[in-house]
Formats: C-alpha cells, structure tokens, sequence
C-alpha cells in the first residue's frame, strides 16, 4: 500500500512540472509579442512584475504555478506520513481524490478562471487535504509502538 499511497503525490509533482513548463512557454511568447528584452530586465525583477504587462490569459499560468508550490507543501508530508504508518484504501482515495480536484482546479484558472467555481474546487480540495492532515494526526498519535519497520 505504501507505492499506492505515494503515486498521487508523484502524479501532482508531475502536473506542476507540466504547468511550470506551460507557464514559460506562454511567457515566453507573450513577452517577445510586446518587445520585452529579457537582457535588459533591470535586476531583482520577479515574475509578478509581468502582471498588467502581459494579458491575464498568459499570467493566469504563472499564478495556478504559484497556488501548485503551496497548499501541496502540506499535501506532499501528509502523503509521506500515511505511507510510513501504513495507509488505509480510504488514504489512498483521498489523495487521489484531492490531486483530481487540484488538477481540474489547475485547468480552471489557466482556461476560465471564474473565481466562484475556481473558490468551490480550491474548497473541496481544502477539505480533502484536511481530512487527509486527520488521518495522519491520528496515525501518528495513536500508532502502535514498533508499528513503523
């Protein structure tokens, strides 16, 4: 159980790497369509910068990117916790259930980003990620002693 446990947490790592690379390539090319000289960028300048400089459509990438670097830091232990004190299926199906929503969550803001139905998923998925933070608590309380090999 402890591979099945762990695979969700692979899959989400694996979608942010998909979304930062999808969120250079859009900057990328919206920057050189307004003439942005990135060896002349004055020094200290960060991504947010781009913000009101580059259409919304473009920056909503770089911010679902940000979102992805950090709720799932406390995702990524939890999933670690449950697989060392021994995940039940029902772990295992939240933490497949909460990299689900995350995604869609991920399609929504880069695609649509309507904020009511974006807030519903980023909800749901709190949600998800706190019954997971639970069952971690738990194991971890109320393990056996010797429990973890």
């Amino acid at each position: 159980m402890l591979i099945q446990m762990l695979a969700p947490a692979a899959v989400l790592i694996a979608w942010s790497m998909v979304v930062m690379l999808w969120m250079a390539q859009s900057r990328f090319a919206a920057m050189a369509k307004v003439n942005i000289d990135l060896g002349k960028a004055k020094a200290g300048g960060r991504g947010q910068d781009l913000d009101g400089v580059l259409p919304p459509e473009v920056q909503w990438k770089s911010h679902n990117y940000t979102h992805l670097m950090e709720q799932p830091t406390v995702f990524y232990p939890v999933v670690v916790i449950l697989a060392l004190t021994g995940p039940a299926r029902i772990d295992v199906l939240f933490a497949w259930a909460y990299v689900a929503i995350r995604i869609v969550h991920s399609l929504w803001q880069i695609r649509v980003n309507r904020i009511p139905p974006r807030a519903l998923l980023f909800f749901i998925s709190s949600l998800v990620l706190i019954v997971l933070a639970v069952r971690a608590l738990m194991a971890t309380l109320f393990a056996q002693p010797g429990a973890i090999a």
